[in-house]
């Protein structure tokens, strides 16, 4: 009914009573005749009230009438109908439906008010943040449920301490405002994710099976409270990032057994209550797809009745929206299953709002082409909306966007985030989780990421979701100017660029603008003297830049960590019809970066080389090394670095021993003359013995 409902109404802000579907249902209806809304005729069963958690000012008053009243007022608010005029530019996304999911994961907005935290609209008023983010196009809110998050003198874990109440309370406000709910059960007493999966207290010590029958039970008595309050729940998530495992169980298929179990009670609620409640399961690594692949193959072998696989995705974390787009197809289309974007968000500022330090580590972390501002924000979401749709996901959730800072940076904040929950972790959370929270308990990691500025006003990035459809306009404005870096080898020669980049909010106007750099700071630089230097630079219209400089020693190998797709530089040999190695994506064998020279065969012994030829070096001395590491390789093999200059080849033997004991063979004292150099690593070794090889770097160490 309340998909029928917001197709109806057109008007602005338009407020209609809906009776609560989810107790006894509506009677006949009549059609109102202006805006096309339907509206109850038959009083439903009243709602019994819920005790509240101290929510501050307006949201709080709206709640209390909604639950002494025997009907909710809901108030929904239409997609414009054309392109609008923005503080922000957005292009339009093409054959994007308004169905499309503009999700927002809000599960830590009780506790922020609590803390003291107010939000406001655009206009600067005081305003239930879910009314802002409907008025803002977002249609789904999604509500994390722990467990029990409190230690046994009812201390809150933090992190929202987000129970069942709380997933009722927040609920109720995202209803009222017309936007749809996920919950997301992680089936513990506090956070769940591929690094934790802890049991939930009650459930310590239990076999697997009585772990599924108090998952049952909980998922079924959580939803009908949920239900029952009147919450319109359309997807309900049975786990949280559950790649390692869930609740305890680590074991893959005890963890399908787990899904089977809250599959089968959110089914049977769903036909009890008469809703179409769409089960998902979620997942993280999507920048692994085998392993995800590897997922969905099991899910279907052990017929898990689910209808979406969720994905987190967050583009400074987890690779390429290519990548994010490849993975949503796989699963559509070899598995036959609904995806969407469970997890996202990108930074707006590199500050700091709380002084408890970020998840998003200022530059080091920027997407190439998306500055921290306002604008990389809404742009950046806006390209992952327009990737997914075009792959045929359902949607997206942005996480926490409304988690801005308690307190000043300057300030002690921690007594505040102790009392209401407000910060990541409270130090209660140590006996339950002492290995993360017990050690790192704080505040927010993630203010400058929020679509809400370190105030509470909503940024103008935030009525993105609502012009994904037809786009807005702004006055062409510059975006980012990137940083202007330049290397240069110890003893080299300088050369800075005479263009850079320009990064407009507008992106199809972006530019290389030419740059005239101060000669006498250049010319004072004297590169065979290691250090950072800055120079000074003017574009044609006046806006002044820096570029720095940094003499080192270079890494003259190409693509030397095989990040790079084009592994073309590299010339790979192997003896026999199979070739046993291949360039792997995966962090955990990796050196650095997510990508590794692999080998391993399962049947027969191995022989092969990978090397690089380079024929423009500068004339010098250099130093070649690599790192390497493996293991099950027999006494016999033969693993050497080598490198051919002059005619002549030297070598260094190396053997690998363990997982990750990374062995750093390396050949100094070579001497390049006419700028041409071979080098590489060739292995001969036994059946099933295995192993990765990255960053090769050759530097030149002196004339």
């Amino acid at each position: 009914m309340m998909k029928r409902l917001r197709k109806k109404l057109t008007a602005f802000g338009i407020s209609v009573s809906l009776c609560i579907a989810a107790l006894s249902g509506c009677g006949s209806k009549d059609t109102d005749s202006e805006t096309g809304a339907q509206t109850p005729t038959e009083t439903p069963a009243s709602v019994e009230g819920q005790e509240q958690d101290g929510t501050q000012g307006a949201s709080q008053q709206e709640t209390d009438d909604a639950e002494q009243s025997d009907t909710f007022e809901i108030t929904t608010f239409a997609l414009p109908n054309g392109t609008e005029e923005s503080e922000i530019f957005i292009a339009p996304i093409e054959n994007i439906s308004d169905d499309f999911i503009r999700g927002m994961d809000a599960s830590i907005v009780l506790v922020e008010e609590n803390s003291g935290v107010k939000y406001y609209n655009y206009d600067g008023e005081e305003q239930d943040v879910f009314m802002t983010m409907a008025q803002s196009g977002v249609n789904y809110i999604r509500l994390r449920v722990w467990n029990d998050p409190y230690d046994e003198n009812g201390n809150g874990y933090g992190g929202g301490n987000n129970d069942v109440a709380k997933a009722v309370e927040l609920g109720r406000r995202a209803t009222m405002y017309g936007m749809k709910v996920c919950i997301d059960f992680h089936y513990s007493d506090f956070w769940a994710d591929p690094k934790r999966q802890h049991a939930p207290k009650a459930w310590e010590g239990m076999s697997v099976e009585e772990k599924c029958n108090a998952l049952y039970d909980f998922t079924k008595e959580s939803l009908t409270e949920i239900l029952n309050a009147g919450v319109n729940v359309g997807m309900v998530q049975i786990g949280n990032e559950i790649n390692n495992g869930m609740s305890g169980e680590t074991d893959v298929d005890n963890v399908m057994e787990l899904l089977h179990a809250g599959s089968r009670a959110v089914r049977e609620i769903s036909e009890e209550y008469g809703k179409d409640i769409r089960v998902v399961v979620h997942y993280t690594h999507i920048n692994q797809p085998d392993e995800i692949d590897w997922i969905a193959s099991k899910l279907a072998e052990s017929g898990v009745d689910y209808d979406i696989f969720g994905l987190s995705y967050y583009p400074f974390w987890d690779g390429t929206n290519e990548n994010m787009q490849e993975v949503v197809r796989n699963i559509r289309e070899n598995y036959g299953k609904e995806a969407m974007i469970a997890e996202t968000s990108y930074c707006y500022t590199s500050e700091d709002g709380d002084g408890c330090g970020n998840s998003f580590l200022g530059t080091d972390d920027l997407v190439e082409g998306y500055a921290a501002t306002v604008q990389s924000q809404a742009t950046m979401i806006r390209d992952i909306c327009e990737d997914a749709n075009e792959a045929g996901a359902l949607g997206i959730f942005y996480w926490e966007g409304a988690w801005v800072p308690v307190g000043k940076a300057t300030e002690d904040n921690s007594p505040i985030w102790e009392e209401f929950g407000s910060g990541w972790a409270s130090s209660y959370a140590g006996d339950y989780d002492p290995e993360d929270a017990g050690l790192y308990y704080g505040g927010s990691s993630w203010d400058n990421q929020a679509m809400f500025d370190f105030n509470g006003y909503p940024l103008a990035s935030l009525n993105v979701f609502k012009y994904l459809r037809y786009g807005s306009t702004a006055p062409l404005a510059i975006d980012d100017i990137p940083g202007v870096n330049v290397v240069c080898d110890v003893g080299g020669t300088l050369s800075l660029p005479e263009a850079i980049p320009v990064i407009y909010n507008d992106r199809s106007a972006n530019e290389q603008a030419a740059v005239t750099w101060n000669e006498e700071q250049l010319a004072a630089i004297d590169t065979n003297i290691g250090g950072i230097y800055e120079v000074e630079g003017t574009l044609e219209d006046g806006t002044e830049v820096t570029c720095q400089i940094e003499v080192i020693m270079l890494n003259h190998a190409l693509n030397p960590g095989f990040e790079d797709a084009d592994t073309s530089m590299w010339k790979v040999t192997y003896a026999g019809d199979t070739n046993p190695t291949d360039f792997q994506v995966k962090a955990d064998d990796a050196y650095t970066g997510e990508v590794a020279f692999h080998f391993w065969s399962e049947d027969s012994d191995m022989e092969f080389s990978i090397e690089q030829e380079l024929t423009d070096l500068e004339p010098g001395t250099y130093q070649l090394l690599v790192y390497a590491q493996g293991g099950d390789v027999s006494a016999d093999s033969e693993m050497e670095l080598y490198v051919i200059v002059n005619g002549e080849e030297r070598t260094e033997p190396f053997m690998v021993t363990t997982w990750v004991d990374w062995k750093v063979p390396t050949i100094t004292d070579i001497k390049v003359t006419d700028g041409t150099l071979i080098f590489g690593v060739r292995m001969k070794c036994n059946m099933q013995s295995w192993g990765t090889v990255d960053d090769f770097t050759l530097n030149r160490v002196s004339d």
